[in-house]
């Protein structure tokens, strides 16, 4: 599903307009009806309303919503924000049909003085003061208001977006100027920065609204972000044939593990086996021999010749994909080793871990790395790559995006809503996974997850997309059985059976 950015979204408001045809003030009169609708499912009549609009089209739909409440039964009060005697078209028009009805006994239109009602935990805030078309920080007047709402113990509907909040870059803007929602009721799509986590705090819970937009538009144009869905995922898949043998599903190295953190290797060896990929082979320290026979009987052990550490790159002619970095340690013999065995690689490759920490202390090697690698850092493993600490998530983003592109890399910044970095610019987020995978080693078995994948025969793009799909839809399916505050590393390799068996369903 493509996320279209606030002007896309104006664009395709407009298209619609002028070929479906409708008129504007009809187009907003379908989202009215579609929010009324939502928030009578959500409360009662008895439930006094206050209803805030801004001066554009958001206050427009606001006071369309406000109408259509008040002929449901609902108790409302409104408030129209005119400060500078300037109101879009579409909102004089709704302005007009309230003042008309002989429902309209608590309208105010608020031109300079504000004296704000009282906000009790009974009440209902309806916020339209302003939607995604926002560009710039709250300010005077309306951020006071803004924090007036949020001190109150009122529940919050938002319509579309909640006021302050901008659709997609919110790095430099005023936190405590932005409307913190119960309830976001959000047309035709989730806004951009719904996917990022600093934004969380602002939108509640989440409910998209079909107001039947133009497919013709939707189809026909392109999107720099996506959602990567159930019906792509399948779409992608890579069946196996009938007559297959191990030598036909692929051949995986995996290089992990150092004294001490043996279980990264564990995780991401289980992790690739669990995938269908035909033999996996594991590079680790000596000392790691007894447990990895133990722990994975299913692999090849194929051990460094140091006691603790991995210290010698090894050929990758025989191997259809790396996967390094889980547990390796950042020592410098490690260091040259690691940088050694991705110069060497003959296949494509998945970093992680250790792998990437390296990167980040020797960063003039990023300029070595092959076309095609695959990075899975969290955020913080980001930063140190990129140099500094981000601001916001916004720049994170923008920043693993940028990185993708300099280096011609697919890079997973890892979180709630994963996003895959394409070396073309585009970025898709994943529509999978919980809270409670963050726990020490989910990593690592994405890491031998997207490694099988990839040693299958999947390109680096389906190895992605399928592989972080797969990861959460395992940790949901876990999380569902077990609950998010016990779930661990190992749950979600044991739920990839089921994971692979509701796709194939």
């Amino acid at each position: 599903m493509k996320i279209f950015t606030s002007t896309q979204i104006h664009e395709l408001d407009r298209y619609t307009i002028e070929h479906e045809p409708i008129k504007s003030i009809d187009l907003m009169e379908r989202a009215a009806k579609a929010i009324t609708h939502a928030i009578t499912e959500e409360w009662s009549t008895h439930t006094p309303v206050i209803v805030f609009a801004g001066p554009g089209n958001n206050g427009g739909d606001a006071l369309a919503v406000a109408r259509l409440l008040m002929i449901e039964g609902y108790k409302v009060k409104v408030y129209l924000f005119n400060i500078t005697n300037h109101l879009s078209e579409d909102c004089i028009t709704n302005r007009q049909r309230i003042l008309d009805s002989k429902l309209s006994k608590n309208f105010t239109e608020i031109t300079a003085k504000f004296d704000p009602p009282e906000l009790n935990a009974d009440t209902l805030v309806v916020d339209g003061l302003f939607g995604s078309g926002l560009n710039k920080p709250l300010a005077g007047g309306f951020a006071s208001l803004v924090k007036y709402i949020n001190q109150s113990p009122a529940k919050v509907v938002s319509i579309d977006v909640p006021s302050g909040l901008m659709a997609e870059d919110n790095t430099y803007n005023v936190r405590a100027n932005i409307i913190q929602a119960t309830l976001t009721l959000t047309l035709h799509q989730k806004k951009l920065s719904f996917f990022l986590g600093d934004a969380q705090q602002f939108i509640g819970k989440v409910k998209v609204l079909d107001i039947r937009l133009s497919q013709d538009y939707i189809q026909n144009t392109e999107a720099q972000y996506s959602v990567i869905e159930e019906n792509d995922v399948r779409a992608c898949l890579l069946h196996r044939d009938d007559f297959a043998h191990k030598g036909d599903m692929g051949n995986a190295l995996i290089v992990a593990g150092s004294y001490g953190m043996s279980g990264a290797a564990i995780l991401a060896t289980r992790a690739c086996l669990r995938c269908g990929v035909g033999k996996v082979t594991v590079h680790t320290p000596k000392k790691n021999y007894d447990i990895m026979q133990i722990s994975v009987p299913e692999a090849i052990m194929q051990m460094d010749h140091e006691e603790t550490a991995f210290t010698e790159a090894v050929d990758t002619d025989d191997f259809d994909a790396l996967g390094i970095g889980p547990g390796l340690g950042r020592q410098e013999p490690t260091a040259i080793a690691m940088i050694a065995q991705i110069r060497r690689a003959q296949c494509p490759i998945v970093a992680d871990a250790d792998a990437l920490n390296i990167l980040s202390s020797h960063r003039a090697w990023m300029q070595q790395l092959p076309k095609g690698i695959i990075m899975t850092p969290h955020a913080k493993e980001l930063d140190r790559l990129t140099g500094s600490p981000a601001n916001a998530d916004f720049e994170r983003l923008q920043r693993a995006s940028e990185l993708a592109q300099s280096i011609q890399a697919y890079i997973i910044l890892k979180g709630h809503n994963s996003a895959l970095c394409l070396p073309n610019g585009n970025v898709i987020f994943n529509s999978t996974g919980n809270s409670g995978m963050a726990t020490a080693g989910s990593g690592d078995v994405l890491t031998g997850i997207i490694t099988a994948l990839l040693a299958r025969g999947y390109n680096q793009k389906h190895a992605c997309t399928v592989g972080m799909y797969l990861h959460g839809l395992a940790g949901d399916l876990a999380a569902k059985d077990l609950g998010k505050e016990s779930l661990i590393a190992s749950d979600i390799i044991d739920y990839l059976p089921q994971a692979f068996k509701h796709l194939d369903d």
